[in-house]
């Protein structure tokens, strides 16, 4: 049987990861690279030259002697950890298939399930601003899904809309062989026209055809430009074999086995966060071992996020 070339990836081994990004320095200087790839160039006056102040770990212009940290504007903006304990979670955030929880992360960086906690938080943010740019513009499977349903349901509530179900909106783009390219998931007030409307003007280019059930809210993608056909096939198993939701149901099926296997649960008000963390890898599973490389270029662009906004919202 030939072997699934995504699958067999080497990825980013541990001594390659030592070999890159295995000390302080080696971090400092890799996000020096990333963030000034032509050059240091002064944010105030322009010019391109710098003095390095060792001992406070900043970079000094050596026209206006403005002083600037490499973190300052960057989602490491006043962190207290060391960059490379930030570099180890990138690996780790990247280069595990169903995630890493905030606990295992604490003990594999050596740090506090708060610290770990929030440096997990903070990534995750940069793959969920990352992914809102992305849009699709070919075949598109889409469903509807709900996300936990931990208390019981009351009398007359089962099903959709039951008591402690958060529903969210998934799809997948697949190439013109039919298979699968990149996938998005979007939490919504409700499976209504607006919603599924907003979502489709979000992320699907008006070339996209779509593929749906029955539910009658997704014909609302056809507001975004797009085609839409519809394929009822009842429900249970016999749904999800449906050769038109092949591959969001694979995804789907993938997806809610790593929540249950890796967190167990997660909250509706972070959940597109860990959401952006799953569509982040799967939509660059191509290339294992530049996944990390990626995300810390982005990371370096991406504004800092304060703390307690990253516990207020998702």
């Amino acid at each position: 049987m030939p072997q699934n070339a995504i699958q067999f990836q080497k990825g980013l081994s541990e001594p390659a990861f030592a070999a890159l990004y295995g000390t302080e320095a080696l971090c400092s200087a890799a996000v020096e690279r990333m963030r000034w790839p032509e050059g240091f160039v002064c944010p105030d006056c322009g010019h391109d030259d710098a003095h390095r102040l060792e001992r406070r770990a900043l970079l000094q212009c050596a026209l206006c002697r403005k002083q600037l940290s490499l973190t300052a504007g960057t989602i490491f903006d006043s962190t207290k950890l060391p960059l490379s304990v930030w570099f180890r979670a990138m690996y780790h955030l990247t280069s595990s298939k169903n995630g890493v929880s905030a606990l295992e992360l604490s003990r594999r960086l050596g740090v506090s399930w708060r610290s770990a906690w929030s440096l997990k938080q903070k990534l995750s943010e940069v793959m969920r601003q990352r992914e809102q740019s992305q849009r699709f513009t070919e075949r598109v499977e889409i469903d509807d899904v709900y996300l936990g349903g931990e208390r019981p349901a009351r009398a007359g509530h089962a099903g959709r809309g039951a008591d402690g179900k958060t529903p969210f909106l998934a799809a997948v783009e697949t190439d013109h062989t039919g298979r699968p390219r990149r996938i998005a998931m979007q939490i919504v007030p409700g499976f209504t026209n607006e919603a599924v409307a907003a979502f489709a003007k979000a992320k699907f280019e008006p070339s996209c055809e779509v593929f749906s059930d029955g539910l009658a809210c997704f014909a609302a993608v056809m507001q975004a430009g797009c085609s839409h056909s519809v394929s009822i096939s009842g429900g249970g198993r016999k749904a999800a074999e449906n050769p038109c939701f092949k591959w969001v149901n694979t995804a789907l099926g993938n997806i809610k086995s790593a929540i249950v296997g890796t967190y167990r649960h997660i909250s509706a008000k972070h959940a597109p966060r860990y959401f952006a963390e799953f569509t982040y890898r799967f939509n660059r599973r191509h290339d294992l071992s530049g996944m990390l490389d990626r995300l810390a270029w982005v990371a370096v662009r991406t504004a800092p996020v304060p703390l307690r906004v990253l516990k207020e919202t998702g």
